[in-house]
């Protein structure tokens, strides 16, 4: 099995109305042998943004990392929720991902790159 991230972006001036929070219940319910995680992200107003300046070579970062409010990007549509998971390969993610309840933004299918 592979493993998949499909990225939920969201138009953060939309409310989520209670349709949309069940049609994710139905979604969760139909592939729940699939999902390995997920979660819905608070607005980018919360967020804190931090840059490393400067890299040591062994990229161990330096004390100088810039840390500001906000997100690293200004964008109508923002990453507002993720959904993990456990899949065969991409047409599997992609099948299970064009039954994600989107309807203000789109998603996006990342696979997750193996670290070992």
């Amino acid at each position: 099995m592979a493993g998949y991230l499909i990225l939920l972006y969201v138009d953060e001036s939309d409310e989520l109305p209670e349709d949309l929070l069940a049609a994710h219940g139905r979604f969760q319910e139909a592939n729940g042998a699939v999902l390995r995680g997920g979660g819905w992200l608070a607005p980018t107003t919360t967020a804190t943004a931090v840059r490393g300046k400067n890299l040591a070579p062994d990229y161990t970062p330096g004390d100088d990392a810039e840390v500001t409010d906000g997100p690293f990007v200004e964008t109508k549509e923002a990453l507002g929720g993720y959904y993990m998971v456990d899949v065969p390969d991409l047409d599997a993610a992609l099948a299970v991902a064009r039954q994600v309840p989107a309807p203000s933004g789109g998603v996006e299918v990342r696979p997750l790159m193996p670290t070992s």
